[in-house]
C-alpha cells in the first residue's frame, strides 16, 4: 500500500487539518464525542467500525491532541476520550458539515438527525462567514493571500 502523502509542511491552513481529521471515520468520531460518547465500545457500537481502524483513529486523535483520555467518570477501569480545547474547537466545523449535509443529501421531509439548541430545542442557526466588520461573506467576497 502506497504511503500517504502528509501535509504538515503545507502553507495552506486546509490541508494541515486533514492529516488529523482527512477521513470520514474521524470526523464521525469527533460527531460521536460531541454527542457524548466517550469510551472505546461506544464508539465501536455506534460506528460499526472495525476495531483496529477504531483503534488507529482514536491514537492519531490522542497524539494530535483532539481527544484526551482520561480515567472512566463512573470509577470503573475504562478510560474514556474526552474533546480537549482544540477537539471542542472542531464544533462549527461538525455544525457546518451537518447542516451542509442536511441542505444537499436529503429530500424533502426524509427523517434525519438534527441539532438544536439545547436551552431552547430550537434548530441552530447556520453557520456563516463574516467579515470583521461584521457583513455575511460567499466565496466571491474573499481570497487567499499566500505567503
Amino acid at each position: 500500500m502506497p504511503k500517504r502523502t502528509t501535509h504538515e509542511e503545507s502553507t495552506c491552513p486546509v490541508a494541515r487539518p486533514l492529516d488529523v481529521v482527512g477521513d470520514g471515520w474521524t470526523l464521525l468520531i469527533v460527531r460521536d464525542a460531541f454527542d457524548g460518547l466517550r469510551r472505546f465500545g461506544q464508539f465501536q457500537k455506534n460506528l460499526g467500525l472495525a476495531k483496529n481502524i477504531l483503534s488507529a483513529r482514536l491514537t492519531n486523535l490522542v497524539a494530535t491532541g483532539v481527544f484526551e483520555l482520561a480515567p472512566a467518570a463512573d470509577g470503573s477501569p475504562y478510560q474514556e476520550y474526552l474533546l480537549t480545547e482544540k477537539g471542542r474547537a472542531l464544533f462549527p466545523v461538525i455544525t457546518a458539515l451537518r447542516q451542509w449535509g442536511d441542505d444537499w443529501f436529503f429530500a424533502e421531509g426524509e427523517p434525519r438527525a438534527r441539532l438544536v439548541d439545547r436551552a431552547s430545542g430550537a434548530p441552530v442557526a447556520p453557520v456563516e462567514v463574516r467579515s470583521a466588520d461584521g457583513r455575511l461573506l460567499g466565496p466571491d467576497d474573499a481570497k487567499v493571500l499566500l505567503p
